[in-house]
Order: C-alpha cells, then sequence, then structure tokens
C-alpha cells in the first residue's frame, strides 16, 4: 500500500496543514472521510443551493484583454514555468495569468496535497470571475495524493468545470486523456525525480484508468544517481544530457511500449544554461526513440488548447502536433 493510502485522516490533517491557517474542508472528504472528494454543491462564497453564474461581461469579446484567457495554478514554494512556456508556444491571441495556493509550511508531502485539494475550486471560482476561459492545474500528485483514482478525478474536474463554466484541466489526469487521444494502452513511465512515493501513486492512478504501465522508475531506479537526496538537491532541474539518457534507460527497460510517460515537471538544462522542460525537447525526443513522449507539461498545455480550440504554434512533439493536424496551423 502506498504512503497516500496508508495515511489517516488525522495523520494528513496534522502532516498537512502543519504551520498553515487552512484545514480541510469537510465539503472535501470521500466515503472513507479521506480528504479529496464528496464534496457539497455549495461553491466557495455561495450560501444554500444558490447557483454560481460566470459574468455575462465575460461572454463579449470586446471587454476581455484576450480572446482566449487561462489561468494557471501550480504547488506552493515553487517559482512556475508552465505558464512562460506555455505562452512561448501561443498564439499571441491568447493570454495566461497564474496564481498560487498560499500554503505557509508546504514542503511538497502527498498528506498536504491531500489535506489541500479543496482550494483548487479556490482557484477555478477566482479565475473563472477573472474570465479565464479554461484554468491548468500544473503537478502530477494531486490527482493521487489522497487515494483518488482516475473515475474520482474525472468527476471532481467535470464537477468543477460545470459549475465555474470554465474548463479545469489537472496534469495527472491529462496524461490519461492524451494517452486515450493516441489510442494508446501499454506505457512506460520515467517518473524522473519523484519520490517513490510519488513513483507508486502516479502508477496506482494510472493503472486505475485502464493503463498497462508495463515499466516505471524514477532516476534512482534508473541508475543515475545513488540516491533520492541528490536527486531532491536539484530543486527540480537537471543536465540537458539526462533528458534524452533517462528516456532511452526507460525504453530500454519497456520495448514493447506504445508511449512513454514523463510525471512531474522536469527541467533540463540548455547549453547556455537556461532550463527548459520536456515539452521543448519532445519533438527531438521521439526522433531519437521512435515512440510519443507524453509528458505532464505538454500534455496539460494539450489539453488547454484543446478547450480552447486553438493549436499552439512552432514544431511540436506528436501530441500538440495533431492539434496543428486539426486546425491547419502551427508550425
Amino acid at each position: 500500500m502506498d504512503r497516500a493510502q496508508d495515511t489517516t485522516e488525522e495523520d494528513a490533517r496534522e502532516q498537512g496543514t502543519q504551520g498553515c491557517r487552512h484545514r480541510v474542508d469537510p465539503r472535501w472528504r470521500n466515503a472513507e472521510g479521506m480528504p479529496g472528494l464528496g464534496y457539497h454543491p455549495a461553491a466557495v462564497g455561495q450560501s444554500g443551493d444558490e447557483a454560481w453564474v460566470k459574468p455575462a461581461k465575460w461572454s463579449d469579446p470586446a471587454l476581455k484583454l484576450f480572446p482566449r484567457q487561462v489561468g494557471f495554478t501550480a504547488p506552493p514554494m515553487d517559482f512556475d514555468a508552465a505558464p512562460s512556456d506555455f505562452l512561448r508556444i501561443a498564439p499571441e491571441t491568447v493570454g495566461v495569468h497564474g496564481r498560487l495556493m498560499h500554503l505557509p509550511g508546504y514542503a511538497h508531502e502527498l498528506e498536504q496535497r491531500a489535506a489541500n485539494l479543496h482550494l483548487l475550486e479556490e482557484v477555478v471560482h477566482c479565475m473563472a470571475n477573472s474570465g479565464a476561459d479554461a484554468v491548468g492545474q500544473v503537478g502530477t500528485n494531486w490527482v493521487h495524493a489522497g487515494g483518488t483514482d482516475c473515475d474520482d478525478i474525472r468527476r471532481f474536474t467535470t464537477e468543477l468545470s460545470e459549475r465555474y463554466e470554465t474548463p479545469f484541466h489537472m496534469a495527472g489526469l491529462c496524461l490519461v486523456q492524451a494517452c486515450e487521444d493516441l489510442g494508446v494502452e501499454k506505457v512506460a513511465l520515467n517518473s524522473v525525480y519523484f519520490w517513490p512515493d510519488w513513483r507508486d501513486g502516479v502508477v496506482r492512478f494510472l493503472r486505475s484508468a485502464g493503463l498497462d504501465v508495463v515499466w516505471y522508475g524514477n532516476f534512482v531506479d534508473q541508475g543515475l544517481y545513488a540516491t533520492q537526496e541528490e536527486v531532491n538537491d536539484r530543486t527540480w532541474i537537471f543536465p540537458g544530457e539526462l533528458a534524452a539518457e533517462s528516456m532511452r534507460r526507460t525504453a530500454a527497460s519497456a520495448p514493447g511500449a506504445e508511449a512513454i510517460l514523463v510525471n512531474g515537471m522536469p527541467n533540463w538544462r540548455r547549453p547556455d544554461g537556461l532550463p527548459e522542460r520536456t515539452v521543448s525537447r519532445a519533438r527531438d525526443l521521439e526522433a531519437d526513440l521512435g515512440v510519443p513522449i507524453v509528458a505532464a507539461d505538454l500534455a496539460l498545455y494539450w489539453a488547454i488548447f484543446r478547450s480552447l480550440g486553438v493549436a499552439p504554434t512552432g514544431a511540436q512533439g506528436t501530441l500538440l502536433s495533431r492539434l496543428q493536424a486539426d486546425t491547419g496551423s502551427g508550425g
């Protein structure tokens, strides 16, 4: 049993909110009492069964800064590259806004994610009120941290999307949805820098969606680092050559895989020292390996672009280039 599943509600409350002013909202507990789902229909800032309605002004293009507007949220305590990365490949008619959740004392523990899942509703509500046409959540672990499975998260994202009249996408679920769109079932998971309990939780979540995870491993499993502590000290930024090497080792361990999945948001240093994420390397990696790369960053961007009805610009990997083919645009 993975660490998230073996945690009691009291443990989650104590560990997940230590040093924070937030507490588990009873609307967001599942049938077993764990923080997560089973939420009440009343939305943040409402009373009773009053239905929330998106401000009518946002349906008037003349009142918006951009024809298509996207909101991003990401784990606390990290400056996230997703808004910048997404904007670099988006048409100029797309605007982006970011909003981190405020959780003093946050230390990337699974229990902290589970205890604060309800804050994602606050993010979607805030972004929808501000005119966002879609909202994306960065961070693969949030979909499984409280023991939730794929059906739980499909329901969760669907209900928030409908309640706030704004498509809401979670990176972990987007991995599954991208595989469904590509028609692949047998996958290998490059779990890159993920801690063992994070890695195992992602595998459980993917398998709950019906995906056949034929192999999975992080950098330590792949023999690229001796200990997880060495990996953690990198703060998610790794030598550029590690991108190709870790993908090759993953592919070699799973010769029957139809796609290689990459969880998290690893950053790879370019020769000039600037970090870049997998979305910037997917096309070259696929040319090297001969299979699609479905990474959490580009899968999230794919889902958002699809909601907006536009395609990314520039030369992209398999998943994002399919949108270009569908719309007859892009590079």
